[in-house]
C-alpha cells in the first residue's frame, strides 16, 4: 500500500471512529411527573355550615352547569377558582390552602396545586 493510500485510509478510519464515538455518546432524558393526590379534608358539620353560608352570600363567576364533580376528580382548567373570604379562614384555618367554586347548589373545595376536588358541601 502506498504512503498516500495509507494516509487516506488512516483518515477514513479516524472519521468513522469519531462518528461512532459521537453516536455512542448521545443520551436520552425522560422526565416523569408525579402529582401528589390531595390529602382528605375533614370538616365538622358546623364548619361545613359556616363555610357554605358565608360563601354562598357572595356571587362569583359560575362554571358551566353541566360540569360533573366528585371528590378526587381533577377539574378542567377553565373553571375559575376563588379564595375563601377571610372570615372563613378565621373559622376554619385548614381551608387556607384550598379554593372553591360554586355550581348546582354545591360548594366545591379544590386543591389549587393539583386542581383536585377535595370536598363538596351541599346545602
Amino acid at each position: 500500500m502506498s504512503l498516500h493510500r495509507l494516509g487516506y485510509f488512516t483518515i477514513l478510519l479516524a472519521a468513522i471512529g469519531t462518528a461512532t464515538t459521537a453516536f455512542a455518546q448521545s443520551t436520552t432524558t425522560t422526565t416523569t411527573t408525579i402529582e401528589k393526590r390531595s390529602d382528605p379534608l375533614t370538616l365538622t358539620p358546623q364548619q361545613r355550615t359556616v363555610v357554605y353560608r358565608t360563601v354562598t352570600r357572595e356571587r362569583r363567576v359560575a362554571p358551566p352547569a353541566d360540569i360533573q364533580v366528585r371528590t378526587g376528580v381533577v377539574i378542567p382548567p377553565a373553571v375559575v377558582l376563588s379564595p375563601f373570604p377571610d372570615s372563613v379562614y378565621v373559622e376554619v384555618p385548614a381551608l387556607t390552602q384550598y379554593k372553591y367554586f360554586y355550581v348546582n347548589n354545591q360548594l366545591v373545595l379544590v386543591d389549587p396545586r393539583t386542581s383536585q376536588v377535595v370536598d363538596i358541601i351541599e346545602q
